[in-house]
């Protein structure tokens, strides 16, 4: 999708003009924010170790990434991208979460 297109809801996968990525990963940014394990905190880059860094021990927000089909700023719908969420959250329509394995 991209950017907000006056849905009421996140795309079923695989159904946008997106191609994959050069790994054949589809719908990766601009569907649902990717609901990640690390606690938020503003500035942690500035003090994070500058490879792998593994996010905070401790918080009160956790971190969401890539952008979402409500969002009208396209500065959001990147993966870099990275925001602060509330995990007692619930039932909300812009956030998601991604099944993932470390390969052998």
């Amino acid at each position: 999708m991209g950017f907000y297109d006056g849905r009421l809801h996140p795309s079923p996968l695989f159904q946008t003009t997106n191609s994959p990525s050069p790994y054949g990963a589809y719908d990766m940014a601009g569907n649902v924010y990717e609901w990640v394990a690390d606690w938020y905190q503003w500035d942690y880059y500035s003090v994070s170790p500058p490879s792998n860094p593994p996010g905070p021990l401790t918080g009160s927000y956790r971190v969401l990434r890539g952008g979402a089909w409500s969002d009208g700023d396209t500065g959001f719908l990147r993966s870099a991208y990275r925001g602060p969420n509330d995990p007692c959250d619930r039932g909300i329509s812009y956030v998601g979460f991604r099944c993932a394995r470390t390969l052998p």
